[in-house]
């Protein structure tokens, strides 16, 4: 019997709902406003509607267990018990509040954030997990943390219920499992003599246990995630690979594996991969097309693969007819019974559905594909590869005339911009003065004591922020009185850091809805969208700026409101900028021109910004690299490539300055030890960081790393609800010291304080101030 059309795969799609029901029903849990079974409620509506959805839309091998109320990391930990002690889990099945205490941190109370629920048998006053990015995505998981002679055992049956209940509701589903190898390779140990894969013998029997129980319920296939094999691999994670799938082959053999890899090739993993005892292997074809010749020549006759040719993690609209060109020979080939459709990745990297925009450019929009648009494509795709392209004639006229019109709009290249990119000499891209003549020429100017304190710069969005954002943008509030509000705001914020104390002050954003929004929306080249939601972590979620063409700035974006904040205080106030790397790697980027070139383009509109506050009168400039890191590719014989390009826009976007401006930049939540050497050449004269989560760890690499620069490890972990005390960070501060000189030090928080509350945010900078001053006066007792 011929096929009408190959199967289509989706491998996870987005949780959140469309409106952001999730984010929703999360919050309203926290605050003590709903329950937990009104939150599963929830939760289980959002799953039948992603299988309803994708029914609909022609998919053949639906995913189960892609949902996750926080992260899929955290669940996994949860499924096979790995709970930290301080957690208080002994046994039985994990607590919500157990869950969230993992995910956020607890103040303690019973509830991770209220005691309204009224619970007490798994009260927390404890920090989360660390948490870090997804390889090279902005999404974020909970750190795994092992300890020496970790035991795991079934504590959670997520993915059988899911499955389950999806049968259920008539979807014959293919489970998803986070494979065991990437998920030890994710965590980590206290114990710095623990490698984690050694866990794997202790782990393995609690995935068979759960292959078992889907076999037994029904599933004939489960999809199992094994993104480290787009790593540099050693023989040890390859035999950790081997042991692994050689076990779930005898164990239980009538459960075929679709073995999932993506964000890169194979490469030499592929004799590996090709090795393992798996039914099917997915294959990234956006990241790496040109791994599928390979595979083909090398793989067995019976292996299924999955061809990841729509791209999971961006918002183009794919050109159907030139996949088509080249995938029609090699199905014809092989014969169409060896191969799936699928995108690149699971699909939460993007939006949910293109039709809720209504407001969007009609040029801009055609160009475009969000998650339900790309299952859509998948299945035309499908169609014409089994059954001719007659079949979709429609759909694929459609396809390449927008992709014609995209590639010669006069909305996309601006000559203006190529000029000025011609222009770009090297000593644009350098300081005048050295760091130490910078240095002794800013302490002059600026007079700051030992351990500064300081913030990142945003201060909590309230809910008078947002209703006044929301009123701005329907009409209902002038833009006179849309301003006046915010100036009140930031007095208020400004009066406050006065009063207990910081040394160096923030103007606290509140005329900002995101750091990368707010400039993309007053740089040309960015389009923007009203439900283009895509989660972060947890509840955070973005609406990435869509960069669609060459980038200028217009007019000047942050003057106003530094001038503002400047003129109530004696203190310094940090102009606060968003770096070009962060804004390129946090929009969904246009893939018609080279990353490096678009990222130069942004630098440039930065550097104008920057040179206007200083200008305006700035001494002190934070140009944020929040994303730096986390653009770095996943093989480290391409990191000098993107490295080389990424410092050279940051210090293109930074250098236009005298040497008595003192320019700062933040990174959070990633692993710096690796690119010490990079961070170093941005030559920025301050640099914050994220380590109160990982306790200082990632400042190990200062023992022998001599950093030249000064640098603020934040102390006040801002994802949590936690208030540390005094004592806390007192304690950070001094591991800091321990790899640090005091000259090098400031405090800080981790990371900007938007989504906190002021009665969190207050207690927390008031503890760090007193953290500061106790410090100091230690230091002068000692010297004395």
């Amino acid at each position: 019997m011929s096929l009408t059309s190959l199967p289509v795969s989706t491998l996870g799609v987005p949780r959140i709902g469309p409106r952001r029901e999730l984010k929703l029903a999360l919050e309203a849990y926290w605050s003590g406003k709903s329950d937990a079974a009104t939150l599963l409620q929830a939760a289980a509506r959002l799953r039948a509607e992603n299988w309803a959805r994708q029914k609909a839309l022609g998919v053949t091998n639906i995913p189960s267990n892609d949902f996750s109320l926080y992260d899929h990391v955290l669940d996994t930990s949860v499924m096979v018990g790995a709970i930290p002690d301080v957690y208080g889990w002994t046994d039985g099945p994990v607590p919500l509040d157990t869950y969230f205490a993992m995910a956020r941190g607890s103040q303690g109370g019973g509830h991770s954030d209220t005691c309204s629920h009224g619970c007490t048998a798994h009260s927390h006053g404890v920090p989360a997990l660390e948490m870090t990015k997804w390889f090279d995505t902005n999404y974020h998981y909970m750190v795994p943390e092992f300890t020496t002679g970790q035991q795991f055992r079934l504590a959670s049956i997520k993915p059988i219920e899911e499955y389950l209940e999806a049968k259920a509701l008539g979807y014959e589903t293919r489970p998803v499992l986070l494979g065991p190898v990437t998920y030890l390779k994710l965590g980590k140990s206290k114990d710095p003599s623990l490698d984690p894969l050694s866990l794997l013998e202790n782990l393995l029997p609690v995935y068979v246990e759960v292959l078992e129980r889907l076999a037994a319920n029904g599933a004939t296939w489960v999809q199992v995630d094994e993104p480290c094999l787009a790593l540099d691999l050693d023989e040890t994670a390859r035999a950790a690979l081997r042991t692994a799938y050689g076990l779930f082959a005898k164990q239980v053999p009538q459960l075929k594996v679709m073995l999932t890899t993506y964000f890169g090739g194979l490469d030499d993993n592929l004799g590996t991969a090709l090795s393992l005892p798996v039914a099917g292997l997915h294959l990234d074809l956006v990241r790496a097309p040109e791994q599928l010749e390979a595979t083909l020549a090398k793989a067995p006759s019976d292996l299924v693969l999955s061809l990841g040719v729509i791209n999971g993690r961006n918002v183009w609209r794919a050109n159907l007819s030139q996949i088509l060109d080249r995938l029609e020979p090699i199905v014809a080939e092989h014969g169409a019974e060896r191969f799936e459709i699928a995108p690149s990745c699971s699909l939460i990297h993007v939006p949910i559905d293109l039709e809720l925009e209504t407001e969007l450019d009609p040029d801009v929009k055609e160009w475009l594909a969000f998650a339900a648009q790309k299952i859509g494509e998948l299945s035309v795709l499908g169609k014409a590869l089994a059954g001719g392209r007659q079949t979709v004639a429609q759909q694929l006229t459609a396809s390449t005339k927008a992709a014609e019109r995209r590639t010669t709009s006069a909305k996309v290249h601006d000559v203006a911009v190529a000029a000025r990119i011609k222009a770009v000499s090297p000593e644009m891209t350098r300081r005048f003065g050295s760091f130490a003549e910078r240095s002794r020429l800013q302490r002059a100017a600026l007079n700051l004591p030992l351990f500064p304190t300081t913030t990142i710069g945003s201060f909590p969005q309230t809910e008078d922020v947002r209703k006044a954002r929301a009123a701005h943008a329907k009409g209902a509030l002038s833009i006179v009185d849309y301003k006046a509000f915010l100036r009140r705001e930031t007095e208020a914020a400004v009066r406050w850091q006065e009063e207990i104390g910081l040394d160096v002050l923030v103007h606290g954003e509140f005329e900002r809805n995101d750091m990368v929004q707010y400039f993309g929306e007053r740089l040309a080249g960015f389009a923007f969208t009203k439900h283009g939601w895509v989660q972060s972590y947890g509840s955070r979620y973005v609406r990435p700026p869509i960069l669609f063409g060459d980038v200028s700035r217009p007019a000047p974006m942050t003057v106003e409101w530094w001038r503002h904040a400047q003129s109530l205080t004696q203190k310094p106030i940090k102009g606060m900028l968003t770096g070009p790397v962060t804004i390129l790697n946090w929009s969904f980027v246009r893939d018609d021109i080279p990353r490096a070139l678009a990222c130069r383009q942004i630098a440039l509109a930065i550097r104008d910004e920057v040179r206007d506050l200083e200008a305006a009168g700035a001494k002190m400039i934070q140009i944020d690299e929040a994303a730096l890191r986390e653009g770095l590719p996943l093989r480290q014989a391409d990191w000098k490539t993107y490295l080389d390009w990424a410092i050279e826009s940051f210090r293109l976007a930074a250098s236009g300055v005298a040497d008595t401006t003192q320019i700062h930049t933040h990174m959070c939540y990633s692993e710096f030890n690796d690119i010490l050497d990079a961070i170093a050449v941005m030559d920025a004269d301050v640099i914050s960081i994220e380590t109160s989560r990982s306790k200082m760890e990632l400042l190990d690499a200062f023992r022998t790393y001599k950093y030249p620069n000064e640098i603020g490890p934040g102390v006040y972990d801002i994802h949590s609800p936690r208030v540390p005390s005094v004592e806390e960070m007192a304690r950070l501060l001094s591991l800091a010291r321990e790899r640090l000189s005091d000259r090098q030090l400031w405090v800080n928080p981790d990371c900007g304080l938007k989504t906190r509350k002021w009665e969190e945010v207050r207690p927390a900078l008031v503890n760090m101030v007193e953290a500061a001053r106790q410090l100091r006066a230690s230091v002068a007792e000692a010297a004395e």
